[in-house]
């Protein structure tokens, strides 16, 4: 039977598994007109036939000392993944959020293809598809591409091929699928490759690794000094794991608007979103307890390494880097300097190449060996936070419209008790977040919050300044106008 090794990275994601924090990435889209089951599942049939890894399963031994193999599954099966359910009644946004904390809370069956999906029926009138995938298989850069081949931004796109090739203008659209909440990483890429010789060459004897670890970690620290700061101290979003978890999304905002916030403080797209997550995560905090003036939040945040040429390639290849978010501002756009001062600084890090190398070092070591990494990051943050700038134009599945896409990143080891995702899609972005249920059991708590933070954020960016006569009548545009979504959404 054909096998073929795991790239570290990947290696590192597919160990990085646990019962009660799973590595996968649960992404979501809506449809207001019903999808058709059986062309949905031609869809995924044929335009995932080009890519191996969706029928091969993982093996490895036992013991976990070698390399995890990728194996070709033996009469693969599409109906073992592409599954047609009904939202159970009443069909209210409670049942919906259900359905879905249960599947993100259920683990891939390791005998398959770790992947799968569910087109769900009754949702508002229409439709939603439900993908859950294991990170192993492919970061997001990876998996937003891929979308690309699944969807169409013609509605009468033949259903058993693929969709044509981007026209050379929109190209760039490739290279926005994920952007990295930072616009540009700086790092040296000799210091990186001298230290991964040295790091491996620590590990070349498995038998020794272990006892190696100390050396591993010592010898990359010179890399990630941001990383070996003080740990995040205990609050709400760490502690004790449980196996259920709990998502919840937020009305989406228009990306005019974010645009609108950034040129009047000087402030990107990026700090604008992330400041009113920072905004709606303090209230959050505030209201169960802690301390604010004397704690730190720090979340991780995937940054992609890929080459614009490698950008349709399943697998991992990204770094993390640490951000401090500004919780102890006290006003909205205070918090929005603070978030773009902090941001700003990372662009010229190391750390995100640092950690990428990291990964590819523990990934050919042990599973032992590589909890030691994971503990070590989870210890310095509270949550993993990613930003996605998605395609601006609307996409179609199977001929059917797709009205809103959203995500859940995974938040794995025992310290990170959070992922916080925001997904822009045909102008409108969206935050999304899944929790650990026994530390964060009213995760809509935040998203509704993120929706009032970012309106007050408005209300200060529309306020002329003293003295320059400027305005929204003067400064913004007026957006086109566009239907309410009618998803089942948190309330405000």
């Amino acid at each position: 039977m054909t096998t073929r090794p795991m790239t570290p990275q990947d290696a590192a994601w597919y160990h990085m598994d646990g019962p009660a924090n799973l590595a996968q990435v649960t992404g979501i889209l809506f449809t207001r007109e019903p999808l058709d089951f059986d062309r949905v599942k031609a869809v995924y049939a044929r335009r995932l036939a080009d890519f191996p890894r969706f029928r091969q399963r993982v093996v490895e031994n036992r013991l976990g000392i070698t390399t995890p193999q990728w194996e070709d599954v033996p009469h693969f099966e599409i109906d073992l993944h592409v599954h047609h359910v009904a939202l159970p009644a009443p069909r209210d946004r409670a049942t919906l959020i259900t359905l879905i904390s249960d599947l993100a809370s259920t683990p891939l069956d390791r005998e398959q293809p770790l992947w799968q999906v569910h087109v769900v029926d009754d949702v508002d009138g229409g439709s939603a598809l439900v993908m859950r995938f294991h990170h192993c298989i492919g970061d997001g850069t990876a998996m937003m591409a891929l979308s690309q081949k699944l969807f169409d931004s013609d509605p009468n796109a033949p259903l058993g091929e693929e969709p044509a090739d981007a026209p050379a203008e929109d190209r760039p659209l490739i290279d926005r699928l994920l952007a990295p909440a930072f616009d540009t990483i700086e790092w040296s890429t000799r210091t990186v490759l001298s230290a991964v010789e040295a790091t491996l060459e620590a590990v070349a004897n498995p038998q020794q690794a272990i006892d190696k670890a100390k050396v591993i970690l010592a010898g990359a620290g010179m890399l990630v000094g941001e990383l070996l700061k003080t740990d995040d101290p205990q609050s709400p979003l760490k502690g004790e794991f449980g196996l259920k978890k709990r998502v919840a999304w937020s009305e989406p905002v228009p990306v005019d608007d974010v645009k609108f916030i950034g040129k009047r403080y000087g402030a990107k797209v990026n700090d604008v979103l992330v400041a009113a997550m920072t905004g709606a995560l303090r209230t959050y905090l505030a209201g169960r307890g802690a301390d604010l003036d004397r704690s730190t939040v720090r979340a991780m945040v995937p940054v992609d390494l890929r080459p614009p040429e490698r950008a349709l390639e399943l697998g991992n290849d990204f770094g993390l880097v640490v951000l401090d978010l500004p919780i102890r501002g006290r006003g909205p756009i205070e918090r929005l300097r603070a978030t773009r001062e902090n941001m700003d600084a990372l662009k010229r890090s190391p750390e995100a190449m640092a950690v990428k190398t990291l990964f590819t070092i523990f990934g050919r070591s042990p599973k032992i060996v590589e909890d030691l990494a994971v503990d070590l990051f989870g210890s310095k943050a509270s949550v993993v936070m990613t930003n996605v700038a998605g395609p601006r134009q609307p996409l179609y599945l199977a001929g059917t419209p797709i009205d809103r896409i959203m995500f859940w990143v995974p938040h794995p080891g025992k310290q990170l008790g959070m992922g916080i995702s925001i997904l822009s899609y045909n102008g409108a972005a969206t935050l999304a977040v899944i929790a650990d249920g026994h530390l964060v059991p009213d995760p809509e708590t935040i998203t509704a919050q993120f929706s009032r933070e970012f309106g007050r954020m408005m209300t200060a960016a529309k306020r002329p300044r003293a003295g320059d006569g400027s305005g929204p009548s003067t400064t913004r545009p007026r957006p086109p106008r566009t239907r309410a979504p009618r998803r089942p959404t948190e309330a405000n």
